[in-house]
């Protein structure tokens, strides 16, 4: 989520605010897609990425791009309205309560790590998230598409005057962002139930993280993802009546210090 998010913000400067309703939908296109075409869960990582980015995809260039330019408060007011729209619209067609959705049976018990034992689904996400992060570094950092997404938001006119098509590289990178946030989705889905309002309980939660990390730095975004992640997990062993607000603590401890976050830059904070 956090990535995914990170992602939008570095290369676009668009924060995000339906980051959490995507999140959702990739969840529910999981669920559908079992229950309507008996779509395994490994297919299921593939599909809804796509299924969602396509729909990102169309809400960027149908909306978004007519604020490019404008405040940022036009974005986050769209994306907020558009939370609103799909919850209901999910509401409507999927009613309020929740639904359960399985992890494969391959998937399912514990594994014997040696030093204790460890549900094998959440190996499996920890794998996951651990690849699709080096994933997206490396195409970010290393490779020409990479440059070019880079350099069309930091000089789009220069870019433009190469001859680059800066805004179908502005158009696929808020998709690939969108499509991350389904895929989180899909790997949360059988560890909770499948609602229209999964998203609100984990994008504030996400926009914290992208903050201590520093607002458009994906390895900040990374780091500070599982170091929260393990924070989180200890302080319900150790203070669980804290648990939920450890994350927003060490917040306003991180902004004191270095407003910027961690990994960011002082002018990405502006």
């Amino acid at each position: 989520m956090a990535l995914g998010l990170s992602v939008i913000f570095g290369m676009l400067r668009i924060v995000n605010f339906a980051h959490g309703a995507m999140f959702m939908l990739g969840a529910f296109v999981a669920y559908y897609g079992a229950q309507l075409f008996h779509l395994p869960f490994y297919a299921a990582l593939v599909v809804a990425p796509v299924v969602v980015g396509v729909f990102g995809l169309l809400v960027e260039v149908a909306f978004l791009r007519r604020l490019y330019g404008l405040d940022p408060l036009y974005g986050l007011l769209f994306t907020f309205a558009l939370v609103l729209i799909i919850e209901d619209a999910m509401r409507l067609a999927a009613g309020a309560l929740g639904s359960p959705y399985s992890a494969p049976p391959s998937l399912a018990g514990v594994t014997n790590l040696g030093f204790t034992v460890f549900p094998t689904y959440r190996l499996f996400v920890i794998g996951a998230a651990i690849a699709v992060c080096a994933v997206v570094w490396f195409v970010l950092e290393r490779t020409p598409v990479g440059a070019r997404i880079r350099a069309a938001t930091e000089a789009p006119t220069l870019v433009r005057a190469l001859g680059i098509d800066t805004q179908r590289l502005v158009s696929i990178t808020f998709a690939v962002g969108v499509a991350l946030a389904a895929l989180a989705g899909v790997l949360a889905a059988p560890n909770q139930n499948v609602e229209p309002t999964m998203g609100d309980k984990i994008i504030i939660n996400t926009f914290a993280i992208v903050v201590i990390g520093g607002l458009g730095s994906i390895g900040g975004s990374v780091i500070t993802g599982f170091a929260i992640g393990l924070l989180q997990t200890l302080g319900a062993v150790i203070f669980p009546a804290f648990n939920d607000t450890l994350i927003f603590l060490v917040m306003i401890v991180v902004l004191l210090i270095r407003p910027s976050g961690l990994f960011g830059s002082p002018a990405s904070a502006k």
